[in-house]
């Protein structure tokens, strides 16, 4: 029976940004008994998103787009020449000129409103990171409550089995049974003190996966007296199709201001110039140059003007091609909610009730001599398994119901 009743006591939530090595040092440099802060959910996920380093950095990146604005005007380099020599008689002559290009048309607005889109797009992928770590957050907090849950049936087992070991010396006392009922129930007492242990250690895991979210040095739990069943709301409005939406869209208006860029490259320079010099030794004679760079050769701009409409042609259609696996994910999803939902139902309304009456009934005419030992041990694990089975449902709806609240979202 044991690895039935708890087959499932020490899953853990799966986190790619958690390695091995990570987490076992996490365990070793705590302790069970450290003094622990209760944490409700709201207050795990505001925490995570002000401690979170993946954030900050992402906010880092939006303060450098911000501040890549300030290069959208973009002049060539100062040309400063001079020249020395025999240039305009024997005599050695000296002259001096400066020239500065300018660009001109819409290349500096074109710069600026691209630098605009690029910060933009930063902001946006800093959203669709707060969504997965409010997402991940969730699954670990809940994690936790479940093993509370599975803690609180192995308490409850115990008390069930110390009754049944009681019961059982008593009638091996007065001959009514003989040792083997003694030393079975010894046997499922020691067991279940054993998964205790192992519970404890399970517990210790979630606590620092969710602590490992919000990214605190706080030894951090979350309150137990949150109810076990996550509280789902419906929502019509996606945020996560939304924040998909707002993220392709983003890319796309950055590839279009992009081709317009290169387009804006392609139109000529102006040049503005001054230079003094000496004919025949005597000075200072002075004068200005005006002139024009033009791009004969404007076929990589043109080039990288055509590349860029591609990739607005590709973002569009990953847009088409995720909110389509979206909506099937949405079906899936909603499926599976609904099933675990009548799951959950059925064992909060009925079968706990069961399990309960099972309990109590079998205890009482065990107690009262009326129903064997081996009867009594068959209604016992009948009822456990009731309620082993509440504790999964209400873990697998709380898994569907998240997983629905945040479906996964695709951007690549």
């Amino acid at each position: 029976m044991r690895n039935s009743i708890y087959k499932n006591q020490s899953k853990i939530l799966y986190c790619p940004f958690l390695p091995g090595l990570m987490l076992i040092t996490f365990l070793l440099a705590s302790t069970l008994t450290s003094a622990q802060a209760k944490i409700s959910l709201e207050k795990a996920i505001e925490l995570a998103k002000s401690n979170n380093i993946d954030l900050k950095i992402a906010d880092k990146e939006i303060e450098r787009q911000t501040v890549l604005k300030k290069t959208a005007f973009q002049p060539d380099p100062l040309q400063v020449q001079y020249q020395g020599g025999q240039f305009n008689s024997v005599d050695f002559d000296h002259n001096v000129s400066v020239q500065q290009f300018f660009p001109l048309g819409n290349v500096t607005k074109a710069n600026r409103q691209l630098q605009e889109e690029l910060a933009k797009l930063a902001e946006k992928r800093k959203a669709l990171s707060s969504y997965e770590l409010e997402k991940a957050v969730t699954l670990a907090y809940y994690q936790y409550l479940y093993g509370i849950s599975i803690q609180r049936l192995n308490s409850e087992l115990n008390e069930i089995y110390t009754k049944f070991l009681k019961n059982a010396e008593l009638r091996f006392k007065t001959g009514e049974s003989g040792n083997i009922e003694v030393i079975s129930a010894k046997a499922k007492v020691k067991e279940i003190e054993t998964q205790k242990e192992q519970l404890m250690y399970d517990l210790a895991i979630y606590q620092k996966q969710l602590q490992f979210f919000v990214q605190t040095n706080e030894n951090i739990i979350p309150d137990e007296t949150t109810s076990l069943k996550y509280p789902f709301i419906e929502n019509k409005d996606s945020k996560a199709e939304s924040l998909m939406t707002d993220f392709y869209q983003q890319q796309i208006s950055v590839y279009q201001k992009e081709a317009g860029t290169f387009k804006a490259n392609r139109t000529p320079k102006l040049g503005l110039g001054y230079f003094a010099q000496t004919i025949n030794t005597e000075s200072l004679f002075q004068g200005v140059t005006a002139g024009l760079q033009i791009p004969l050769f404007g076929g990589v701009n043109s080039a990288k003007a055509k590349a860029a409409e591609i990739s607005v042609l590709q973002s569009q259609l990953a847009l088409d091609k995720n909110k389509i696996i979206m909506n099937l994910q949405k079906e899936e999803l909603q499926n599976n909610f609904q099933k675990q939902q009548k799951n959950l139902d059925y064992y909060q309304n009925e079968g706990l009730q069961y399990a309960n009456q099972i309990i109590e009934t079998a205890q009482k005419s065990y107690a009262n001599g009326d129903m064997s030992y081996w009867s009594y041990i068959s209604f016992l694990n009948q009822a456990i398994d009731i309620k082993k089975q509440l504790a999964e449902a209400t873990h697998n709806f709380n898994q569907s119901a998240i997983e629905l609240q945040f479906p996964t979202i695709k951007n690549n």
